[in-house]
């Protein structure tokens, strides 16, 4: 049994409640009754004198727990009959309610907790402290990894892709960045990927943030962190730079507006708005544009949906030789709760990608002593410092590459994105002291299309080509332990799936860890989380997959390449 009382100041109400109804109808009773008014007004006095409390406004609390002891008490039903209501002497009977000694206790704790909330939100023993510390947050955490990437001996070696890419086999392919190589002067072609060694390394990650409380309706963030300014799904910086200095970029910047209590408008670099899993948005991913959510007030009955709209352009429009690139997403979704004990979470999604998908590049002219381009040559490419890997690709300009090797390939992407994703959580409680969370998000194109691919790639060259490839993934994770390791000797294991097709989602955005990013893979990870200290946690994971379908196009049906990632790392938060 938990009683609850509706405190106006939790610690001087509490205690001022406990003197004016906490004893029973004996002589020891009271005597204690009477030590703790002392006490409490021992204890309102220092605080005065500390500079804590103004006189005026302990004076005020004093007088509202008083206030409310006696309304409690008018409205109390009698209990009189056969008792005499004053003393032989005519004196008056007081008659205090019994309150047993564990329900004492139980109280006791929660002023506790509220006292040391309060104190803190408060700045307690910070007397004339400047309003605006209070409607500053600051916070951040640091993370030391080590990494190792054991790619599998028996992998399509990267010649093969320089071979498949420079001789054309058919102009397709799900990992273009394999076939990257350097001529040298005999003219040999020598790939620069590679595809088979193992890789290790020491890794730091640092992110620093600052939000403010401009009004109770407006707020602003700003978050720094490491990294490189053209990858935007890591944070990471490797280690072993020769003692170089490391850059901060700006990861976050952002205003909020709340205008109302069902109502949230974010624009500028925001944090990721979508209720989702790493299949689809990479968790250090943080987009720029603007998103709104609409959510009903919170409510007895548990339920809580809500509908969020977001716009981010990825590429300005400079007419005519680039088309813009944006993209629109929306999400309706809800929270249930079950009781006290179970939390399920729902959301649907749909995002469309706009003028993102390949189409044959035209611009060019094929000359006796050359090759001219026109100024809109390229724009219809899906960039190396955009995609990670996975997605199939063809190559925008195949005639021109065929006919020569001064203009390397050009890829675009093979189909046109809009996928509908169905995330769901929850969480249950039944099992102390520790928790079981469980996670699933399916993901399907709906404008995955090999008909459309050909209706913008080269009739000429793509006539009879399948570009192959899959259309939908999902992902599957269970934990077990604490919901957030954050206390000594927390923990947290965990366990997940993922099978995602070459073109589920696009691959720029998505886990750039299983596989090493990207899509067309299948695999599981296994990972350990442990409290050390209060904030510091020691973490290992071990990542293992490999590809669904071949990396490189029909001509190569058994190209393969498999990856296992081992991390450990060291997380503090602060």
């Amino acid at each position: 049994m938990i009683i609850r009382y509706p405190f106006f100041r939790p610690a001087m109400t509490a205690m001022a409640l406990a003197a004016a109804c906490a004893a029973p109808a004996h002589a020891d009773e009271r005597e204690s009754l009477e030590a703790l008014r002392q006490t409490t007004q021992a204890l309102i006095d220092a605080l005065v004198d500390q500079g804590v409390l103004s006189r005026e406004k302990a004076d005020a609390l004093i007088r509202a727990a008083r206030e409310k002891a006696q309304a409690s008490a008018s409205t109390a039903p009698a209990d009189t009959a056969g008792k005499p209501s004053v003393t032989a002497d005519g004196k008056p009977v007081l008659r205090v309610p019994y309150v047993p000694e564990s329900v004492r206790a139980q109280i006791r704790d929660q002023v506790k907790e509220e006292v040391v909330a309060q104190a803190r939100a408060e700045r307690w023993g910070v007397p004339n402290a400047p309003t605006w510390i209070n409607r500053i947050k600051i916070d951040g955490d640091m993370r030391v990894r080590y990494q190792r990437d054991s790619q599998n001996s028996g992998n399509t070696p990267a010649s093969t892709y320089v071979i498949a890419d420079v001789l054309n086999a058919n102009g397709v392919s799900r990992s273009p960045d394999f076939a990257r190589y350097a001529v040298n002067d005999s003219g040999d072609l020598l790939p620069s990927a590679d595809t088979t060694s193992s890789r290790s390394r020491e890794r730091l990650r640092m992110r620093l943030g600052l939000t403010a409380k401009v009004t109770d309706e407006v707020g602003v963030g700003v978050r720094l962190a490491t990294g490189s300014e053209t990858d935007r799904v890591s944070t990471n910086q490797t280690l072993g730079q020769n003692f170089n200095k490391y850059q901060l970029f700006v990861d976050r910047a952002f205003v909020r507006i709340d205008p109302a209590e069902w109502v949230s408008i974010q624009g500028g670099r925001i944090p990721n708005p979508w209720f989702s899993t790493e299949m689809t948005w990479n968790e250090n991913l943080n987009f720029e544009g603007f998103a709104t959510t609409f959510r009903r007030p919170e409510a007895n009955d548990g339920f809580s949906p809500f509908l969020t709209l977001g716009y981010f352009p990825l590429r300005e429009s400079t007419s005519p030789t680039r088309n813009s690139r944006s993209l629109w997403g929306a999400q309706l979704g809800a929270s249930l709760d079950f009781g006290a004990r179970t939390r399920v979470k729902l959301g649907l999604a749909y995002y469309s990608y706009n003028n993102l998908e390949g189409r044959s590049d035209k611009d060019y002219t094929l000359l006796s002593d050359g090759i001219s381009v026109g100024n809109q040559y390229g724009q219809y490419e899906y960039p190396s410092g955009l995609r990670q890997r996975g997605n199939t690709v063809f190559e925008t300009n195949p005639l021109l590459t065929f006919n020569s090797d001064v203009i390397r390939a050009t890829w675009g992407l093979a189909y046109q994105f809009k996928p509908v994703v169905l995330t769901a959580s929850a969480e249950f409680t039944h099992f102390s002291p520790f928790n079981i969370m469980v996670a699933a998000e399916y993901a399907n194109n709906t404008a995955f299309s090999s008909s459309d691919f050909h209706k913008r790639a080269a009739a000429a060259f793509y006539g009879n080509v399948d570009p192959g490839g899959r259309r939908d993934g999902y992902q599957l994770k269970l934990a077990l332990g604490a919901t957030d390791v954050q206390d000594l000797h927390d923990w947290q294991v965990q366990f997940a799936y993922r099978h995602v097709g070459s073109d589920a989602v696009l691959d720029a955005f998505t886990d750039s860890d299983m596989g090493l990013g990207g899509t067309n893979l299948r695999g599981y990870s296994l990972g350990l989380n442990y409290g050390l200290y209060r904030n510091t946690a020691l973490a290992l994971r071990y990542l293992a997959a490999e590809s669904l379908d071949t990396p490189l196009n029909g001509n190569y049906p058994n190209a393969s390449y498999k990856v296992n990632t081992l991390q450990v790392d060291l997380n503090v938060r602060f």
